[in-house]
């Protein structure tokens, strides 16, 4: 690159040496990461000459204050910074020592309370909000409330129907572009986010991080009512309607509530009849697929639960708890008329009847 005269943002236009240099011409150069940047590709036009300060010209640059109003303008509108691993590009070079952090793994902004470790401070002001339970951006409509300008603009686009962002697969829709690119690794199969420990991978960095907490054990989403502890927000907040009773799910039938949303989905198929989860052996379909999990377990013989006290193994999780009760004699279920208590919720159903005089077993004969 050529120039008669190198200045800096700071330096920019002095003009004191407009008597000892009249016949060199002036041009903005502007640093950005070790790149020279000439501000005449973007004008392409002759800066004007400290000689020419007297005169009218398109472009004054009379003073310092006006040198980096053009170069806030030349940096808003073109993205200088580039990532030298991945090319993508920024307005400033602040944010590209954020997006670096992705690459080298770097987190040196930790929370106080619970050690979790950010790339960048603002992620971690918005974590903190987290544990002090300030959510000071409320929507307009509903008044709900969120720890997050985002968690806000996301939740709005809810009351409007807004879904911009097609698949061009399947023409699925979603509301944000990150959760088009988190869906169409669906159909690519791309999983980039690997688990060190484990090599497991997985399509989201948030499911990875999720994935994290089982290994490390952490739990950093406490109940404030009970101080259970979470891997996730979201299954804290679920749980935290079981204190309140809040269930904002309604059934469109027969108009039942449900605390969660999934659950008001495997709610629905009741009426609807809908098994979409088959048996690739015998084809038997069902509603749920955690069901259809459960299932192939008899084809496999896989029984990954077992006992720590006796090794006995079982294909549910459920049996298992069951069975472990045998162990410790705890009798959870208590009869309300006569406090005799069982260990299965069944057994207590069956004993029920003797007070009720229910005889539902009729014989066809």
């Amino acid at each position: 690159m050529y120039m008669d005269t190198i200045l800096t943002a700071a330096q920019f236009l002095d003009c004191q040496d407009q008597q000892s240099r009249p016949d060199k011409e002036m041009k903005i150069i502007y640093f950005t990461n070790s790149v020279l940047f000439d501000t005449e590709d973007y004008f392409n036009q002759k800066m004007p000459s400290c000689q020419d300060n007297d005169k009218s010209s398109s472009v004054s640059f009379n003073n310092h204050k006006s040198s980096l109003q053009v170069i806030k303008q030349i940096q808003g509108n073109e993205k200088l910074h580039k990532c030298f691993i991945c090319n993508e590009a920024f307005t400033t070079s602040s944010n590209l020592h954020r997006h670096q952090n992705i690459h080298s793994g770097d987190k040196p902004h930790k929370c106080s309370v619970c050690n979790k470790a950010f790339g960048d401070s603002s992620s971690l002001r918005r974590h903190e909000r987290v544990h002090m339970g300030v959510k000071t951006n409320k929507c307009s409509v509903c008044s709900k409330a969120f720890f997050s300008s985002s968690g806000l603009n996301y939740h709005q686009k809810t009351h409007i129907g807004a879904k911009p962002h097609k698949c061009s697969v399947c023409n699925k829709a979603f509301l944000t572009l990150s959760t088009l690119h988190n869906h169409e690794r669906i159909h690519s199969g791309d999983k980039p986010y690997k688990y060190s420990v484990c090599n497991k991978a997985f399509t989201e960095s948030s499911t990875l991080r999720k994935h994290e907490r089982r290994h490390s054990g952490d739990k950093p989403h406490k109940c404030s009512v009970c101080n259970k502890a979470f891997h996730q927000s979201a299954t804290l907040q679920q749980h935290e309607r079981r204190h309140t009773g809040y269930k904002p799910y309604k059934c469109s039938v027969c108009h039942k509530a449900f605390s969660q949303s999934s659950t008001l989905h495997h709610h629905e198929r009741i009426h609807s009849g809908d098994k979409p989860h088959k048996c690739s052996v015998c084809n038997k379909a069902f509603s749920q697929s955690s069901t259809l999990h459960h299932h192939e377990r008899i084809h496999s013989g896989d029984k990954p639960y077992k006992c720590s006290v006796c090794n006995k193994a079982f294909n549910h999780s459920s049996n298992l708890h069951k069975h472990e009760r045998i162990h410790s004699g705890d009798k959870p279920y208590k009869c309300s008329v006569c406090n005799k208590a069982f260990n299965q919720s069944s057994n207590l159903q069956q004993h029920e009847r003797i007070h009720s005089g229910d005889k539902p077993h009729k014989c066809s004969v």
